[in-house]
């Protein structure tokens, strides 16, 4: 009897271990598929027909109806970002000559003999055709930043000759106003593309210039562990406790200054380009006192 037993229980480990193997083989082929899979998919060639319809799992059917839908996702996303690509290099091609004649011709009206209404007239013109430069220049760059059509390649820089250039680009506009351009030399260095670095700085140092009367407008740079500071102060009005908050958004424009040349989208500009390199901008202002400091962290 002790014997029977003994090749029953014989039996049936055996079977069992019979059945642990196969279930291991068939777990192995299973996560095997899967492996392939996913391995192709991340090279980019996955197709649905790479696989055969002996499919080892109902989890392996889910996946690749996944990473098919995911794949005609990402080709549709790269479509439509082509698209956008094509439409704002065509718009920033086509109003090029319209606002350039513009601007021609109301030189050559401004020119001519005319009487001060016409003059105020001719100026008007040519103020909001710059105006209307500027908008699109800054939409055109918003939204290659946005669609990720331009990319920010940032590298070891030095800063001070960044902020030489914004001094020369806001200088004209400075003196007209009969403003202090100070520029405090510092030797640092950022990780960080110039170009648009530059072209946030000059943002800022604009709506500076734009938005002081009188006295000076100081840029600085100073160096720490983490970051690079670029301080951007003026003399001007300052900028109210609760309107701090906004000044950074989309084509925000605080009622204290509708009556000054913008159109609200330079801040939100800059504050795009820094925060894309990992930056970040604060801004210190007090109402009882005049003057306000853009603080511009670059990564170092």
């Amino acid at each position: 009897m002790s014997v029977v037993l003994i090749v029953f229980a014989g039996v049936v480990f055996a079977g069992a271990v019979v059945l642990v193997i196969i279930n291991r083989l068939k777990l192995k082929r299973t996560f095997d598929s899967l492996e392939k899979i996913l391995n192709e998919a991340i090279e980019g060639t996955y197709t649905a027909d790479s696989f055969d319809e002996s499919r080892l799992s109902r989890l392996e059917t889910k996946l690749e109806e996944y990473l098919s839908s995911a794949s005609i996702s990402a080709q549709n996303v790269k479509n439509e970002k082509d698209k956008l690509k094509e439409l704002i290099s065509d718009i920033s091609h086509q109003t090029k000559t319209p606002i350039a004649n513009l601007v021609l011709y109301g030189e050559l009206l401004e020119g001519s003999e005319l009487t001060p209404e016409q003059k105020s007239n001719v100026n008007a013109i040519l103020t909001q055709t710059e105006k209307l430069r500027f908008l699109i220049d800054s939409l055109v760059k918003l939204s290659r930043l946005e669609s990720g059509i331009i990319q920010l390649e940032r590298k070891k820089t030095e800063v001070f000759p960044i902020l030489q250039n914004v001094v020369e680009q806001v200088r004209e506009r400075a003196a007209a106003k009969g403003l202090e351009l100070v520029l405090i030399q510092n030797d640092v260095v950022a990780n960080i593309d110039s170009k648009w670095t530059q072209e946030a700085i000059f943002n800022i140092a604009d709506n500076a210039v734009k938005y002081t009367d009188k006295g000076s407008i100081t840029i600085s740079a100073t160096e720490f562990d983490m970051f690079v500071r670029v301080d951007v102060s003026d003399t001007g009005k300052g900028i109210p406790e609760e309107e701090k908050a906004k000044i950074f958004g989309r084509f925000y424009r605080s009622t204290a200054t509708k009556t000054e040349e913008g159109v609200g989208i330079g801040l939100h500009l800059a504050r795009e380009i820094i925060s894309g390199q990992g930056g970040y901008i604060k801004v210190k202002s007090n109402p009882d006192e005049p003057g306000t400091t853009f603080s511009i962290f670059l990564p170092k």
